[in-house]
């Protein structure tokens, strides 16, 4: 969504993927809005400070770790209606777990236009730290990003035993606190012995690797004092060095519309 005549003009409020925690993962779209915002209204919990730089000495910024729903939205409205260009910084991409869909119906509501720049997520960082691809040939052509039930459920069929029946690549976010069920669900579809790591605080000075086997993996998570800001991996892919299966785009013998 746009500005409209129905907003006076006014900028859209815009929902931006800050990205893993790199202030140089995030988008070029993303860094010039923050470059241009009057607000900056950010996910404190999450988001580091050190995205804030691309912002300016005049900017207002409030972390929205302790504000609940109603309070986030009328920072954005008010500031909209003052003609202010507001940005709302999400971890990640705004699309995985990041609630926008609430924050979103309530501007419609509001007749408030707003716009989404997406962010790198979590598992892309966590897949450059570990140096793998998700998608190997004839390895693995799929990849599930998921979490595990706790305060906020999940439906029944998208239960981790259920997905982890794929066997494909898998990136669980918001779940390592409950390494000790992750791993024993994980463990009955991949086997105890399967590969998994666990990337903590992607793509930030304090990132740490740990790469393990499922049946190790709740004591290694608690030997390391893992408890948030963690995604685990698990599948064939870590257990390759990619070279095992070709990909048919660069087979000498495979024709397409740009080789013959």
């Amino acid at each position: 969504m746009t500005a409209n005549p129905s907003s006076g003009g006014r900028h859209p409020v815009l929902f931006v993927g800050a990205g893993p925690g790199d202030p140089e993962l995030i988008t070029v779209k993303g860094q010039r809005a923050l470059v241009e915002a009057d607000l900056v209204v950010y996910t404190g919990s999450l988001v580091p400070d050190a995205l804030l730089r691309w912002t300016r000495p005049t900017a207002r910024t409030v972390s929205s770790a302790a504000l609940h729903l109603d309070e986030v939205i009328e920072l954005l409205a008010s500031a909209h209606g003052e003609g202010s260009r507001v940005v709302r910084l999400h971890t990640g991409d705004p699309s995985l777990y990041g609630a926008i869909g609430e924050q979103m119906a309530e501007l419609r509501r509001r007749a408030i236009p707003y716009a989404v720049v997406p962010g790198v997520t979590a598992a892309f960082a966590a897949a450059a730290a570990l140096g793998i691809e998700f998608t190997l040939p004839e390895i693995s052509q799929t990849l599930i990003l998921t979490r595990m039930a706790g305060r906020t459920p999940v439906p029944e069929a998208e239960r981790l035993e259920a997905l982890a029946a794929h066997r494909a690549s898998m990136a669980i976010y918001l779940s390592v606190d409950q390494a000790d069920a992750m791993a024993e669900t994980l463990g009955r579809a991949y086997g105890p012995d399967a590969p998994c790591a666990v990337v903590v605080r992607a793509s930030q000075p304090e990132e740490k690797i740990i790469r393990t086997r499922l049946s190790e993996l709740a004591a290694c998570v608690r030997a390391e004092g893992v408890t948030r800001q963690a995604v685990v991996v698990v599948g064939r892919v870590l257990d390759t060095d990619g070279g095992e299966t070709r990909s048919k785009l660069y087979d000498k013998d495979f024709t397409h519309g740009y080789r013959r």
